[in-house]
């Protein structure tokens, strides 16, 4: 894409608002999967250009806030040996464990770095060959190409002072997992355009069809979202329930093959445990067997570890769509980003963070009078 003006045309989106009212004759719920959607529809107001009765609740497409908090864990105490430098994206530094968090690690004297690509890690650990390396390796579909990479590579240069942390989850099972809650009220999706650049969305199909919900492979700037919803609403409305390619410009059906190569030479499913919802089967990818000596939980110790999540954060809740962050008593007030309880209000797709951003000023007027 040379441009963004056009993705962002108060116009175009004014008048794909105006089809959308159009088509509405029921009220419908819509979830977007994706963090990064979330912070561009409350951003520029999108979910405000919309009829009363097409309701948007936000998913669980954060992939730091679905790390869930043993992880966290066993990252604050592999951080903290001075043997190890352990490397991560900024986003992660900032979640809060049970007593404490990486940057409080940092802090204290541990050697965490901020890193932009798991590569950076491979190279640190080719560096420092005294020193164990770990690199903290979350994410959705979107990362697991450059994280598989990364494991290749120190196989290659036969490291062994290199291993990952990993914490890699998969959005359709999530989606099943929504659908499949006694208490979901969601009727379409809008997925995320990344994970399909890679992935494809031939696995959505299935689901689709098996639970009649439309899904619609969506970008991120508002023109894209918008479009997104109303092709979404135009399925409901029509009582169609099919996989359809808003995001043209970057997602084909079967994916990017050469990711894909690479990720099944690397990983393996697993089920995995979910922030604030518990475990999905088959949810998540872990290190396959023939690269287990890179698994920094087997290295250090910490596979069996478990952490019960805090009572007071409804990130969970948050997370399937069931409640949004104004409606969290804690948000604004026992919750801020300088001191968060949860993960969605650190992140940088966390839709805490993005009411925080954005909508505070209301949403706080509502909670507390410091404001």
């Amino acid at each position: 894409m040379k441009f963004i003006d056009e993705y962002r045309d108060g116009d175009a989106a004014r008048k794909i608002a105006r089809a959308i009212h159009g088509s509405i004759t029921k009220p419908w719920v819509i979830m977007e999967i994706c963090g990064g959607q979330t912070h561009s529809i409350v951003k520029f107001g999108i979910d405000q250009l919309l009829p009363e009765n097409v309701t948007l609740v936000h998913g669980p497409g954060c992939p730091v806030c679905v790390t869930p908090l043993e992880m966290i864990e066993k990252a604050i105490e592999i951080a903290s040996r001075r043997e190890v430098i352990f490397c991560s994206f900024g986003d992660m530094l900032r979640v809060p464990g049970s007593s404490s968090d990486l940057l409080s690690v940092k802090a204290s004297g541990g050697d965490v770095r901020v890193v932009y690509s798991p590569l950076d890690a491979v190279r640190i650990a080719e560096e420092n060959p005294r020193r164990e390396v770990v690199f903290f390796a979350v994410g959705f579909e979107t990362t697991a190409p450059a994280n598989a990479m990364a494991a290749l590579y120190a196989a290659r240069k036969k490291l062994s002072n290199f291993s990952l942390l990993v914490s890699q989850v998969l959005v359709p099972p999530a989606i099943e997992a929504i659908l499949a809650a006694p208490e979901n009220t969601v009727r379409g999706f809008l997925a995320a355009g990344h994970v399909c650049s890679v992935m494809g969305y031939e696995q959505y199909e299935p689901i689709a069809a098996r639970h009649h919900v439309p899904i619609v492979v969506t970008g991120f700037e508002p023109v894209d979202i918008l479009q997104g919803i109303y092709m979404c609403v135009r399925q409901l409305e029509e009582g169609r329930a099919e996989v359809e390619n808003q995001y043209t410009r970057s997602v084909r059906r079967e994916g990017n093959l050469s990711a894909l190569d690479l990720i099944r030479e690397v990983f393996r499913v697993t089920p995995r445990k979910w922030r604030g919802i518990g475990e999905i089967p088959q949810s998540g990818f872990g290190l396959a067997e023939k690269y287990a000596a890179f698994d920094a939980e087997l290295r250090f110790g910490l596979a069996d570890r478990a952490t019960d999540e805090p009572e007071e954060c409804i990130s969970g809740q948050i997370l399937r769509g069931i409640r949004k962050p104004n409606e969290c008593p804690a948000f604004g007030v026992r919750c801020v980003p300088e001191f968060p309880l949860g993960a969605p209000m650190v992140s940088s797709e966390g839709a805490c963070a993005a009411y925080y951003r954005y909508r505070t000023s209301t949403v706080c007027a509502a909670n507390t009078t410091i404001y």
